[in-house]
Formats: structure tokens, sequence, C-alpha cells
């Protein structure tokens, strides 16, 4: 599937949560959303990534974004390494890809390399409490980022290049102030 870019319609779907709860992204209607692709559950950087989330949640509320999280892994992936954080949000497993197809998402092995073999990116991942040899030896998933908004428009679709390579999160919550061309 090709990638979504700015303007384009966010894609419907309909999906179970990792607490059994159903999440239907027609329900985000009237609501500024942003919706978070992570790699795998035992991924380092991603559950850094989680872990920056759920820490700054309360100023999500104030500035009135939702967060969707997505995980290419199972259920039980997801609650063994993510799950353990009780995030105050959504997460979605998505073991078959089959919501990351819908958005264009990479496997990347260039990605990969680009991660592996940048000593700063690997220290990061080992010191971050975080750190797991499982997610080398799985699918090199590529994260992804989109911002949408009230009438369900996507106004930034980041692709990331990287394990690691997601919106800043200080960025996302710069939405309502600054245009999103600004954003990279």
């Amino acid at each position: 599937m090709a990638k979504i870019i700015e303007n384009d319609l966010f894609i419907p779907f309909k999906a179970e949560d990792i607490n059994g709860e159903t999440i239907n992204l027609i329900d985000y209607m009237g609501q500024k959303l942003y919706l978070v692709f992570f790699r795998k559950a035992a991924c380092p950087f991603c559950n850094m990534g989680v872990r920056e989330l759920i820490k700054r949640h309360d100023e999500f509320i104030k500035k009135g974004i939702k967060v969707v999280a997505l995980f290419a892994s199972s259920k039980a992936e997801i609650l063994k390494y993510a799950g353990e954080q009780k995030a105050p949000f959504p997460i979605i497993p998505d073991e078959k890809y089959n919501i990351y197809k819908k958005y264009g998402i990479d496997i990347s092995y260039n990605g990969m390399l680009k991660t592996m073999f940048n000593p700063g990116k690997v220290s990061k991942a080992i010191t971050g409490g975080f750190f797991s040899l499982k997610t080398t030896f799985q699918d090199p998933v590529l994260p992804a980022d989109f911002l949408i908004d009230e009438e369900q428009n996507v106004v930034k679709a980041h692709y990331g290049n990287t394990y690691d390579d997601h919106l800043p999160v200080s960025k996302i919550l710069e939405w309502n102030t600054v245009s999103t061309l600004e954003m990279n």
C-alpha cells in the first residue's frame, strides 16, 4: 500500500487493544489523535518511547490530543514487554501487520543497519532499561507517526528511517501552536 501523506483522510480500522477493549478510529472524530506505530514489543527504543508517552500523558490530555499506539507483535508479547508499563492509552497488537500495511509502513533492513551500526543508538538501547536481544532477530519493521485532526485528516505523516525515528513528543505537543511543516 502507498504511504499516507499530509491532507489524506485517515484510514479507519477497528481492533482490540491489549486490555480487550475495541478501538475504532471513527470514534475519535472531533478529537485530535496521535497514532503511533511502534516496532516490536521487545524493542528497547519502542519501550523508551512508550515510557516517554506515559510520562507526558497529562500534557497530551491538556492539549486535547488522544494517543493510540500499535505494536507489530502479539498481545502476549506486548503484555510481557510494553504492557508492563501500564500505559494510560490503548495499545493495539498487529502481529500480522494488517493495519501497518494499510498505513504503508515498511520493513527495512537498511533501517535496521542504520540503527545497529550507530554506537550512540546502541548505547541508548542498552542503557535505556529495556534491552532485549529478541528484537534483533525479528522483522525490521520501522516506526511511523500520524497526527490526525478533528475531521480525521492526516495533518502530519512521519515514516521512520531507523528504529527510534519518531516525531519528538515536544513537537507533537506544539501541534496547536506551530505549522505542521515546522514539525520535521
